[in-house]
């Protein structure tokens, strides 16, 4: 009767650990707005780092166009708004909010959920990273990068996570917000929190957000 009760109750908290997991849902993005902004000159001018933000969240087309910006697809033969080695595109962005992480999909437009929970402190030393409303997280293929030796992994690695940082530092210098790009407080945590494979390396991370006033 006693082993009876225990597996029924082991089976209820599987259960139960399921449906937790399966509450953090995809998300849907609205079409990328790709016209307007400031003129390039003014948005190097006025590009920055900041360490204070508000604690409102971005809307669904403010994250859709933050993304675009940052990796999109801007050619019909699949080629980025960003520059890649040897087109290998290898470079991921996940998306960290105080509900969960995500997996930001390029092709279909939309967040795949990766884990629910809140992992932003893993994101970097500061304390604002805990607090703020999105944190990104750049992560490299390494499976994509095909032919490529360790060394050059790691370098072209960090040369198109760049890429990618410098358009999301002009994409909020021209929609008036703010970011800085950091260093991951804890790989090993992060990646294990992300459900990363051994093959997917962790570059950098960036905040984004509304400026305080």
């Amino acid at each position: 009767m006693q082993t009876t009760i225990k597996m029924l109750a082991g089976v209820l908290l599987m259960a139960s650990g399921l449906a937790m997991a399966q509450d953090l849902a995809d998300v849907a993005l609205p079409a990328p707005k790709m016209e307007g902004g400031k003129p390039l000159l003014q948005l190097l001018k006025e590009r920055k780092s900041t360490r204070e933000f508000a604690p409102q969240a971005l809307s669904p087309q403010q994250l859709s166009d933050l993304l675009w910006a940052a990796h999109g697809v801007n050619r019909a033969d699949g080629k980025r708004t960003a520059p890649s080695a040897k087109d290998w595109q290898e470079i991921e962005i996940y998306v960290l909010t105080p509900e969960g992480a995500w997996l930001h999909d390029v092709k279909a437009n939309c967040l795949k959920a990766v884990a629910k929970g809140d992992f932003r402190k893993l994101t970097g030393k500061q304390d604002f990273v805990a607090l703020v409303p999105l944190d990104l997280v750049y992560v490299a293929d390494t499976t994509k990068m095909k032919k490529a030796t360790p060394e050059e992994q790691t370098f072209y690695a960090a040369t198109d996570t760049g890429f990618v940082g410098q358009n999301v530092y002009l994409f909020c210098a021209s929609e008036g917000l703010a970011t800085v790009v950091r260093m991951p407080n804890d790989k090993p945590a992060l990646a294990a929190a992300l459900k990363l494979p051994e093959t997917s390396k962790i570059t950098l991370a960036q905040t984004v957000g509304l400026p305080k006033k």
